[in-house]
């Protein structure tokens, strides 16, 4: 027999609420290119924009911050979008995540070793961060069991440019790379 008490009904009620998007301070780290996409995304829903990157560039519109761990403390959600590098390597760590907390999202688009993913794993099961939006992994294709059984977390495969616009693009781009080389002109993207 089903309980349709009003208490139950008023709890499976809250058991089935989220949090909302709109208003919340998204960090990110790296305002690059793709950083620069993102931040024009989400200001469409109201979202103020903290960033950090190594330099501070002069955007009125966005709030720098000279550390990720001061930009973890001061945002609701922190998007990963910044190059790999020795210097990038694990740049969410377990301190990183401390400061962003059990109400906070950390999405990595970027690469998996921007985060230390042992700690990232410690911390949504002891319930020290809210959420993970995950499409790269630290030990790739390996990804940690763990994960999978946890309701706070979302996986997918990096798969941001399987659009056909996209891949016409990239298709593009190294056509016009290799059409540059041989005529002996400059590359479209030369890797530096």
């Amino acid at each position: 027999m089903v309980d349709l008490s009003r208490k139950n009904l008023e709890a499976h009620a809250l058991s089935c609420l989220f949090t909302g998007f709109s208003g919340k301070t998204v960090g990110i780290i790296g305002l690059g290119r793709i950083g620069l996409a993102i931040a024009t995304r989400v200001e469409a829903f109201d979202c103020p924009v903290n960033y950090y990157q190594r330099t501070k560039k002069d955007y009125p519109n966005y709030t720098y911050y000279p550390s990720v761990l001061e930009l973890a403390a001061n945002s609701d959600v922190l998007v990963v979008a910044c190059p790999l590098s020795e210097q990038t390597r694990h740049i969410v760590n377990r301190e990183v995540m401390e400061a962003l907390g059990p109400k906070g999202v950390l999405i990595n688009i970027g690469r998996g070793p921007h985060v230390d993913e042992p700690e990232l794993v410690s911390a949504l099961v002891e319930g020290r961060l809210g959420g993970a939006g995950l499409d790269v992994f630290e030990d790739e294709p390996d990804v940690p069991e763990s994960l999978f059984t946890l309701d706070n977390v979302v996986l997918a495969p990096h798969m941001g440019s399987g659009t056909h616009e996209t891949r016409k693009a990239m298709a593009d781009l190294v056509l016009g790379n290799l059409e540059a080389h041989v005529l002996k002109k400059p590359l479209l993207s030369p890797v530096i």
